[in-house]
């Protein structure tokens, strides 16, 4: 599971921040310049997951998955970051020719929170659309490291 993999691809990717209420999804364009949010999978353990997002490749015509890994800021990765990565594992037992890269996600939600509130979203239109726009971050930040 490595960032070269899917460099030695050309398409679009699937961007996922994995929540245990809600995951949220992103897609890149095919150039790989620009994520996009396109909702959320509802919680419901880590096998309807890997099935949801392997449907979400198929449906997006994805080639690859970057999943954000939830790293401690001090750097070690905790019991969430230990499901991510089952949850990576479960994608390439369902799909093994589609590469599966974990992006380090560390300040993403917090980003996406600040955003939020900068465009004053609120309540449960809010909770709608954090686990996207996180989703979106990890992608757009896969996207940058990917560049020539």
């Amino acid at each position: 599971m490595s960032f070269e993999q899917i460099k030695k691809t050309k398409g679009r990717i699937l961007g996922v921040d994995f929540g245990e209420a809600r995951t949220g999804l992103a897609v890149s364009d095919g150039a790989r310049l620009l994520a996009s949010g396109i909702g959320n999978i509802p919680g419901g353990g880590l096998e309807k997951t890997a099935d949801a997002i392997v449907v979400a490749v198929e449906e997006h015509k994805a080639v690859a998955v970057v999943l954000g890994l939830p790293v401690n800021m001090n750097g070690t990765e905790g019991p969430r970051a230990e499901r991510v990565r089952r949850l990576a594992d479960l994608i390439t037992e369902r799909a093994p020719a589609l590469p599966v890269a974990l992006m380090d996600e560390r300040m993403t939600t917090m980003a996406a929170s600040r955003f939020l509130n900068e465009t004053n979203t609120r309540g449960k239109k809010r909770k709608g659309v954090i686990d996207t726009l996180s989703a979106q971050i990890i992608l757009q930040n896969a996207l940058d490291r990917l560049k020539p």
